[in-house]
Parts: structure tokens; sequence; C-alpha cells
């Protein structure tokens, strides 16, 4: 599949022909996406499909083997003050230290950016219900998730960065970190690249998605026309099939007997005919999920895996 060039808009990140080894491993194989200026950018794939390789290119943590990596037009491995100052990042795992209570996390971390804004960042202590006297070492997992949320953005960074920001958590603290990061967007138009091998998620928030499977790029565009472009399929057979019949340009066959779900990319118009070909009819047609989206696109880059 080809894909639009980074060059192709105005972007925040542009990462071309990036690849990636440790050791015998191929973290990233050659992939080329841009994260254009404003909305959200889910990037998505399973655990271990290269999202937390391709985050750490982008903070300059690490050098491209191969391929560009420009962050607001610089190189962030060359020029971290330049690119650093203009992201607020959160991880999976924020690593705040212990000894420290809330509010002095944030006076020392708003030490490091003079556009800090102390309004936003007390409103934001009171939307996660944190306390600003309690010491970090005491907060549950979503709390220390908030707090860490807090001192990535209060300082209204041009680019938020989050890798699995809310992976582990209960679903209302993961809704008070999406609502919260939808906010950033809507208020001021900047940037939001969220990670996240939640698919229901992604296709919540974003504007824009990448898949990445097994370190190679599957899928990239806005979500809207992605979602648009595939759609499933039920091909009933007036005989019962004992093999899934091959359609040319579907994604991915599944079924049994007379009843087969057929993915399909783009493949709408010409469907219908070649379904009458193999003697089967469409009796049923649905937007697909962005789960089954992947699903179909990662067997189809490994077609003999069940």
């Amino acid at each position: 599949m080809k894909f639009p060039s980074p060059s192709s808009a105005e972007s925040v990140v542009a990462i071309t022909d990036l690849s990636r080894h440790f050791g015998a491993k191929t973290a990233l194989d050659n992939v080329s996406l841009y994260v254009p200026k404003g909305g959200v950018f889910g990037l998505v794939g399973e655990n271990g499909a290269g999202k937390t390789t391709l985050i750490k290119h982008i903070l300059g943590l690490l050098r491209a083997e191969a391929g560009t990596v420009r962050v607001f037009d610089r190189d962030p491995v060359t020029d971290p003050v330049g690119v650093l100052g203009h992201i607020g990042y959160l991880s999976e795992q924020p690593d705040l230290p212990g000894w420290m209570r809330v509010e002095e996390l944030l006076r020392y971390t708003k030490a490091f950016y003079p556009q800090w804004d102390e309004a936003y960042a007390q409103n934001l202590l009171r939307q996660f219900g944190l306390n600003p006297a309690q010491r970090l070492s005491t907060l549950s997992k979503g709390q220390m998730a908030k707090a860490g949320l807090l001192a990535a953005q209060a300082h209204r960074p041009d680019l938020l960065l989050l890798d699995e920001p809310s992976s582990g958590l209960d679903p209302l603290v993961r809704r008070d970190i999406l609502e919260a990061v939808i906010r950033t967007v809507a208020d001021e138009g900047r940037t939001v690249f969220f990670s996240s091998h939640l698919l229901e998620e992604i296709e919540r928030v974003s504007d824009h998605i990448a898949m990445l499977h097994q370190g190679k790029l599957v899928l990239f565009g806005s979500l809207d026309e992605i979602k648009a472009q595939h759609r499933r399929f039920t091909l009933h057979f007036e005989n019962a099939q004992e093999t899934a019949p091959v359609i040319a340009g579907a994604l991915n066959v599944s079924g049994k007997g007379k009843e087969w779900s057929v993915m399909c990319n783009g493949a709408r118009q010409a469907l219908p005919a070649l379904a009458a070909k193999l003697g089967a009819r469409i009796v049923d047609e649905q937007a697909a999920s962005l789960n089954e989206i992947f699903v179909a696109h990662a067997g189809a880059v490994n077609p003999t895996q069940p």
C-alpha cells in the first residue's frame, strides 16, 4: 500500500524511511509517516509492534539507523533543546519521584518551562481530584497517570506525546485522561500524538491514525477516510463452501458453509459482480470497526497465521 509522503502536509513530525534493529530483531521496518499540525494522531499496534521505539526516535532518545526523523523541522537528536521544549510527554509508567508531593512536582516541572500556565495547572489539579499535599509514592496507578499528564501538559506544549497513557487503568480514569486530551486539542488547536494498543480508544479520539504491525506501517491516514474505505460484507452462497472463496481485493475472508464475511478496502463497486460469479449474493453490508480493520491488515501481512 502506498501512503502519502511526509512532505504532503504541514507536519509537526515527519518520519521518512525509518528503520531500527535490536540485534536480529527488526523493531521498525522502513516506516514513513507524518503527523499533521493540530488534532489527535493515533498510533495503534499490538504490544511489541514498534510503537515505543518510534516514540523514542521522536524524542531523540534513539538515533535513526536508516531514514530521517524531523520534529518541528528539527533533528531531535542534534537539537534536543529546540525540540523537547515544545513537547509534553507521558509514558505508560510515569517515572515520577515518589518522595515528592504533588505540589512539589508541579513547582519542579514549572521551573523548566517559562510558558507554564499556573491557572491551567490548578484547573487540571481540581479536575483530576488530586491532593496537592499527597506524596507521589502514595498515589494509585490512576492518580499517578493523572499527575504525569498534568505535569506534561500544563505548559501547553505544541506536541503532547502520550505513550500508552491509560494502559491498565480503570474505565473512569481512562475517560478522564481522554477527555483531557480532547480538551487540549479543542481549546488551542495543538497536536496530540497518542499511542495505544486499545483500538477503541484510538477510534474514539483520533483524527488521523497509523497502524504498526511487527515494525511495518500497514495503514496510515485520516480516520474518517480509512473507515469510509473499509466495509464488511456478508455473502450468502447457494451451496456450502468447503474452503474460503477467493475474492480479488478482499483483505480478509472468514466464515463457513453458506455464510462468509468479507472485508474490503475500496472494492465496493466490484464486489457484487465478483460475488455473482462465485454463485453468491450480498445479504448485508456494514461499516467496519477499527479493530476489524487492523485485524484484516495484520492478517494480510501474515496470511499464514491464524
